[in-house]
């Protein structure tokens, strides 16, 4: 039997699947969290307290570093409680982004320690200054990046490996990290995400059914980094083109990324007072956000499904979407290449050219048999490469297991 500890600000998080899966092998599984967190059979969860707040008067490019030091500091009492009653990991997994690592291996140094890496920022080549609406603020904001790294630069000098979903994010990292870093998706339930052709959904009074000429766009929140006004400046010239198109828009009205409007407006309103009177809106449908069920059967209904984002982590909804069969129009941006080929199992399309990004949802929309084609093909790459079952649960469960045999050997 292995103990494993797991910590996370907002448990389960990226080891939602993980945990069972440690559990139901017989390892003894301990989570630090500091949020509530749900009951999960055979792990044993422990919330933590802050031990202080944060300072008021502090050089602003510290203040988030000490944020981060309060969160590690008062992780590692936790942490030492545990040890003190006899727990004593031979593995930690932990998400390092809100402080929470740094300071575990002082706990616990015989542990392996393996860190999950979502994002390392930079102040240029990826994110920020992608978009030439939204330019980079200069000196202060790289000065700000840079610091954002400097948690995550002294837990990856602990760690003993790197986990993380895609090349693309392996790759936002310093050269130097990549020999320890494996590239390990989170896994999507694709035996589950199946393709429905029966299904159908009424949104606005309206019965949506499958075959219909249904466009699906879903964002977390309606905001630039993923590509919301691009795609509402392409929705004119889509519905010259397509007229009956039925446009579903799924996402919240708050910021996930990036900055938020000054102009004391939503994203979302700023960008339709945009285009709008250039729409037929009875045909558009702002349904916000969607209970996880209403939002596969939309899923399953889309004859194109959009998915646009700056060169930032990839959301599961593009994967989830391949599972479900979807004819997928995506940007031709470096998270989206690695897994959409252009012509192969999706469209390709530029990320600032709302033309191309309409013509390429007519064409899907003109063409059902040609989507259906790429749709088969987005489901096999889903299959094969972001299975959880098959493919992404055992590849982390073999990589805990080698970490802690080098640690002990």
């Amino acid at each position: 039997m292995k103990k494993i500890l797991l910590v996370h600000q907002n448990f389960p998080g990226q080891y939602k699947h993980l945990a069972p899966a440690l559990a139901a092998r017989g390892d003894q599984v301990v989570a630090l969290t500091i949020n509530p967190a749900p009951a999960m059979s055979g792990v044993q969860v422990f919330r933590y307290g802050l031990t202080r707040g944060a300072s008021s008067a502090i050089h602003p490019l510290i203040a988030e570093q000490e944020v981060k030091v309060i969160r590690g500091e008062s992780c590692a009492r936790a942490a030492r409680a545990l040890r003190e009653q006899g727990f004593v990991p031979d593995i930690i997994c932990a998400h390092p982004g809100w402080g929470e690592a740094l300071f575990l291996k002082d706990v616990f140094p015989e542990a392996a320690l393996l860190l999950f890496h979502e994002f390392f920022y930079h102040a240029r080549d990826f994110d920020v200054g992608f978009d030439p609406e939204f330019p980079a603020q200069g000196l202060e904001s790289d000065q700000r990046l840079r610091m954002k790294n400097a948690h995550l630069l002294l837990s990856f000098n602990a760690a003993d490996a790197l986990v993380t979903p895609t090349y693309f994010q392996r790759n936002t990292l310093p050269v130097w990290a990549h020999p320890i870093t494996e590239v390990i998706h989170d896994g999507i339930d694709t035996q589950n995400l199946l393709p429905d052709p029966t299904v159908s959904l009424t949104i606005d009074g309206k019965a949506l059914r499958y075959g219909d000429p249904i466009v699906t766009f879903v964002n977390r929140n309606l905001e630039p980094y993923r590509g919301y006004h691009q795609f509402m400046r392409a929705l004119p010239l889509l519905q010259q083109q397509c007229p009956e198109a039925q446009i579903v828009i799924v996402g919240g009205d708050d910021v996930s990324y990036g900055a938020r409007p000054s102009a004391g407006k939503t994203w979302k309103q700023i960008f339709l007072e945009e285009v709008e009177s250039e729409l037929d809106l009875s045909r558009i449908h702002f349904v916000g956000t969607l209970a996880y069920p209403q939002f596969i059967t939309l899923l399953r209904l889309s004859a194109a499904h959009v998915y646009l984002t700056y060169p930032f982590v990839l959301s599961w909804s593009l994967i989830e979407s391949m599972s479900l069969q979807c004819p997928i129009v995506a940007s031709d941006t470096a998270p989206v290449r690695e897994a959409i080929r252009h012509g192969e199992n999706g469209l390709l399309v530029d990320f600032f050219q709302p033309r191309q990004l309409a013509d390429a949802i007519a064409r899907l929309l003109k063409q059902p048999d040609y989507g259906r084609q790429l749709g088969a093909q987005a489901r096999k790459t889903a299959v094969a490469n972001y299975d959880l079952k098959t493919v992404c649960l055992p590849q982390h469960l073999a990589l805990i297991d080698r970490l802690i045999d080098m640690r002990k050997g």
